[in-house]
């Protein structure tokens, strides 16, 4: 019995260990993983400089806003490194995004215009994946060339301010609004007071006046090529395909055909800024507590169990 007994508390040990030792291996292997990600060993991408003759290729995706991936320093960033590499012999910025701050992107319109005049002998072209609206276009007219696919959604070069009114569900609610300013205009489209005509007409002025920037900007950008007609600056939008047709784009074709056919160096190298492991996490983990926000604040609404996103 003694014996069987140390058999089995020796048995015991082992696994203990074992099981410690495979917990552990499995940290370092999750940790490596992480480094080897965030180092762009993983994923297929080829990030970073190279020893041979490459196009240079910059993603903006998604909303231009200061706090997203494609905030005006994260794409200023990535182009900067994207010319300055002395084997880059064209620049490819792949634009997939619906607008966003005008500032932001005329911050990026006014660096590739200023990039394109300190290296000359570099042409700069956009490609355009699913849309290239807006903010995106903004950007996008500073290029030597802007190329889509016959299906993208180009333009709405427009400018709007949005917001919502809140003084008919106060009232039924028999909420009163308290407020005090200094300066008559310093509550400026408050949407908890009725709308103030003036203001309404101030704000109106100013969006036109925004407005008339980006049509200033987009002739620039565009001159000759664009066919211009009444519509093209109401905030429309077109298929590529018309987009070529009316001199909002120059021709069609991705990534790839770009580098082969019209930059002649086939090997691409990814210059994007990434979001650094504490950046990513904190934007992971703020989309998670978001979504679990509004879904226990919905559950009780939800229909099927289901709730659309």
């Amino acid at each position: 019995m003694l014996e069987k007994f140390a058999f089995e508390a020796l048995a015991e040990q082992r696994a203990t260990r074992r099981w410690r030792s495979g917990i552990a291996v499995g940290w370092l292997l999750l940790l490596l993983m992480l480094f080897f990600t965030m180092s762009g060993w993983i994923g297929g991408k080829r990030e970073g400089s190279s020893l041979e003759k490459h196009t240079a290729l910059v993603e903006l995706k998604g909303v231009i806003s200061s706090d997203s991936k494609a905030s005006a320093d994260k794409i200023i960033s990535s182009m900067q490194r994207a010319f300055k590499d002395k084997n880059t012999q064209g620049v490819v910025l792949r634009i997939n995004s619906p607008g966003g701050s005008p500032v932001q992107a005329g911050y990026i319109n006014d660096e590739i215009k200023r990039l394109r005049g300190k290296h000359k002998e570099i042409p700069l072209y956009v490609v355009v994946q699913d849309i290239c609206a807006s903010g995106g276009y903004y950007v996008a007219v500073a290029a030597d060339k802007i190329f889509v696919d016959k299906a993208s959604i180009i333009g709405s070069i427009g400018v709007l301010m949005d917001g919502f009114g809140f003084t008919g569900a106060m009232e039924k609610l028999g909420v009163e609004r308290r407020l005090v300013t200094a300066g008559e205009n310093k509550a400026f489209l408050d949407p908890f007071s009725p709308i103030n005509a003036e203001q309404q007409k101030y704000a109106k002025q100013m969006v036109d006046e925004i407005h008339q920037q980006f049509i200033r900007v987009v002739k620039e950008g565009r001159g000759s090529r664009l066919k211009v007609t009444p519509e093209m600056f109401s905030g429309l939008v077109w298929s590529g395909e018309k987009s070529v047709a009316n001199g909002l784009a120059d021709g069609f074709g991705g990534l790839d055909f770009v580098a082969r056919d019209i930059i002649k160096a086939e090997q691409i190298v990814d210059f994007t800024e990434e979001d650094s492991l504490s950046e990513s996490l904190a934007r992971r983990l703020g989309t998670s507590a978001a979504e679990s926000f509004w879904n226990k604040i919905f559950a009780g609404a939800a229909i099927g169990g289901r709730l659309p996103h």
